[in-house]
């Protein structure tokens, strides 16, 4: 028997054996808390950088300057999609089997 055969039966055998069920400690709720506040404070950011975003758009059609205005649009929705989707991401990685 190889190593790397032995060696996955055994994680297989270990996995079978170990129930981990994911538990909030005592006294989480305060840490909770911020991050639910923190969270709203990201989507609010990111809709302030689209209102931003399309004021520059105009500012930028109107005195003919530098096009930077959809790199802030493309920055701001990338980073609206990650903040909205962390949770579903985290809680999808720590429940695959």
């Amino acid at each position: 028997m190889s190593s790397v055969h032995f060696l996955t039966a055994t994680v297989d055998l270990l996995a079978q054996q170990v129930n981990i069920t994911p538990e909030p400690p005592p006294g989480s709720q305060g840490l909770l808390k911020i991050v639910n506040w923190l969270s709203w404070f990201v989507m609010l950011a990111g809709i302030a950088a689209l209102i931003y975003a399309g004021g520059k758009f105009a500012w930028e059609r109107w005195h003919g300057g530098a096009v930077e205005a959809p790199k802030i649009v493309l920055g701001a929705l990338v980073g609206g999609i990650i903040a909205t989707s962390a949770g579903t991401i985290m809680t999808q990685i720590t429940s695959a089997k």
